[in-house]
């Protein structure tokens, strides 16, 4: 009886820890995914402060030094992705991009996939965030983008080339980077970072927590075993080699054991008064 009870509970213990795992699979990767998320909100949080502190704080130094060689250093983008570059060494996973439609710089134009996002972006003027997840050579990633409209600040520079710095149109040709209109949006701000990233937290928290269920379910198993062999298995077997001497005649077997459950001691209570009542009844004939 206890190896099909402990059978019945195996059983049960394994669909319940799939069903679990299921939810907390789930549930962690969810969770983990937000929090990268979030995380690559504050970078671009982080960078769109960087973008305005050059605009009001750094090109005003720099204009008059314009005149004689074109600084990289006053362009919001180029000061953005300084930035980040910077930040990379210590979070090589996150990557970011400004990417650009019609940059001035070749590095910022957008690939295919980014100028899906740009294009998603112009499609909808309402959209202010975007996040998805794409595959790569490196496995899925997760990416959240925003966009990059053109603002009074832009036009200086890229509206055409006779009103852009000559410095500017000498590092990098009049080809591209003009044509910007106001409020266009002409490129996004785009972090990357690998899904795996997100996953192994999310593992971590996960083989913890089942862990910490299935060590709980062998407790529970193993006081239920202990539980059900003192309170019926073993008072049930002294019951039944008691019935099995008193079967055979055996005036001299011990009475009927009162311990265990009280299912078993009353059912120990009954075998006794049928014990007596069948000596009654032996000695009314013998006599």
């Amino acid at each position: 009886m206890l190896l099909r009870i402990n059978l019945i509970l195996l059983i049960a213990f394994a669909l319940g820890m799939i069903a679990i795992s299921l939810v907390v699979t789930s549930t962690l990767q969810e969770n983990a995914t937000r929090e990268v998320l979030a995380q690559a909100g504050l970078m671009l949080d982080s960078a769109a402060a960087i973008r305005s502190y050059t605009d009001t704080e750094i090109v005003p130094l720099l204009d008059d030094k314009m005149a004689s060689a074109f600084r990289p250093q006053s362009v919001p983008f180029y000061a953005a992705t300084q930035n980040f570059l910077t930040l990379h060494k210590e979070h090589p996973d996150y990557a970011y991009k400004e990417a650009t439609l019609n940059p001035t710089n070749p590095r910022d134009r957008a690939t295919d996939w980014e100028a899906d996002i740009v294009q998603r972006f112009r499609n909808d003027s309402t959209a202010r965030e975007v996040s998805g997840t794409r595959d790569t050579p490196m496995g899925r990633t997760l990416y959240l983008a925003r966009p990059i409209r053109v603002d009074a600040g832009c036009l200086g520079c890229h509206s055409l080339p006779s009103a852009a710095p000559a410095t500017m149109l000498a590092r990098y040709g009049s080809d591209n980077g003009f044509g910007w209109q106001p409020n266009e949006v002409v490129g996004a701000q785009i972090v990357s970072v690998p899904f795996a990233s997100a996953e192994s937290s999310a593992t971590r928290v996960r083989r913890d927590v089942l862990g910490a269920i299935a060590a709980m379910l062998v407790c529970v198993l193993l006081i239920v075993n202990v539980s059900l062999y003192v309170l019926v298995i073993r008072p049930v077997r002294r019951i039944a080699r008691i019935a099995d001497q008193v079967s055979l005649g055996d005036h001299s077997a011990p009475e009927f054991p009162s311990g265990g459950g009280s299912e078993v001691a009353a059912l120990s209570a009954a075998f006794n008064r049928m014990r007596k009542s069948l000596d009654k009844a032996l000695r009314l004939l013998g006599g």
